[in-house]
């Protein structure tokens, strides 16, 4: 009985060494790489787990890479994958550019993928160009008429710029200003409906592809469209403009004389005021002048003759006054 314990632990114990061994050394892919022809050491792939790298990361793309015909090493693989990159992406690439006669060597794959393109993607936009539509792009012709037309762009990715070179945004942006550039160089929007190749001419002989990632092959206006009538409209502001300026120095002017008016007024009360006054001191001046002498008693009478002779020669004038306006009513 002892001995049948000590068989069963044994066994057990082995059967536990066994299954710790084929977790840890992925020995069914080395043999998938041996039966593909791929020369591997297990302990190599051993090295891989300590290295901490998953061993079929590296290997499935190596065996992807020899039925290709690519020459490919594990280390290269493996360097690739410690620094970050998508190995499988990257071999994916290569097959693909061999297969489309396109000279791309491992490391600048390797080096498009880290730097965070997809490389597989430029592979199969080089082979197959890419259209981009740009937005409703307007511009204004020379005679004021707002133009709106929308381009496609056909590129090609250009494998030697795609490090460093500048995206599909910056491609817009640039054939987005030619746009309107030659709309605005136009002398009137009719020469821009019945010619839309002159914008796209224009715009491709300009070069619009330097420092980017991409090879401009076509560009073509999909659509065109007439917008607003900027120069009417401009022109409308600027009268409307014009006219709150006038109005403004007019009312300026009418506060002047508004100011004028009132300060006119107020030296008339002023001058009457004086008058009253001066009216006011006449006695005083006539009794210090009797007193002194200066003045005869027949002189103060005449001088009560005259302003009474001047009283009834008012009163006479307001009372024919009033009588032709009231003639005039009348009539």
């Amino acid at each position: 009985m002892p001995l049948d314990i000590t068989i069963l632990i044994g066994l057990a114990v082995i059967i536990i060494l066994l299954a710790v061994l084929f977790t840890f050394v992925p020995v069914m892919l080395w043999i998938s790489a041996l039966a593909a022809g791929v020369r591997i050491g297990i302990f190599e792939l051993v090295g891989m787990r300590l290295r901490r790298v998953i061993p079929a990361r590296v290997v499935n793309p190596l065996i992807k890479a020899v039925k290709a015909g690519l020459d490919l090493s594990t280390s290269k693989l493996e360097g690739h994958y410690l620094a970050g990159g998508n190995v499988d992406r990257v071999v994916n690439a290569l097959i693909a550019a061999q297969r489309a006669n396109i000279d791309l060597s491992f490391e600048r794959a390797a080096a498009i993928d880290l730097a965070g393109r997809d490389v597989l993607e430029a592979v199969q936009m080089s082979v197959n160009p890419k259209v981009i539509e740009t937005p409703f792009i307007a511009g204004v012709a020379m005679d004021g008429i707002e133009v709106k037309a929308k381009a496609r762009i056909t590129v090609r990715a250009n494998i030697d710029r795609l490090v460093g070179g500048a995206g599909e945004d910056t491609v817009i942006a640039r054939v987005g200003e030619g746009i309107v550039s030659t709309i605005g160089s136009a002398d009137n929007h009719k020469k821009v409906l019945e010619n839309p190749d002159m914008i796209s001419q224009t715009v491709l002989a300009k070069g619009l592809d330097a420092g980017t990632a991409f090879e401009i092959l076509s560009i073509d206006i999909a659509d065109i469209d007439i917008g607003k009538n900027i120069g009417a409209e401009l022109q409308t502001d600027q009268a409307e403009a014009d006219k709150k300026i006038a109005q403004a120095k007019a009312e300026e002017r009418r506060a002047m004389a508004v100011a004028k008016e009132q300060e006119m007024k107020a030296k008339v009360e002023e001058m009457r005021a004086k008058v009253v006054e001066a009216e006011a001191e006449v006695p005083m001046a006539l009794s210090e002048a009797l007193r002194k002498g200066n003045m005869g008693v027949m002189d103060y009478m005449n001088y009560q003759n005259v302003m009474a002779d001047t009283d009834m020669r008012d009163s006479i004038s307001k009372a024919t006054d009033g009588n032709d306006s009231h003639t005039d009513k009348n009539q």
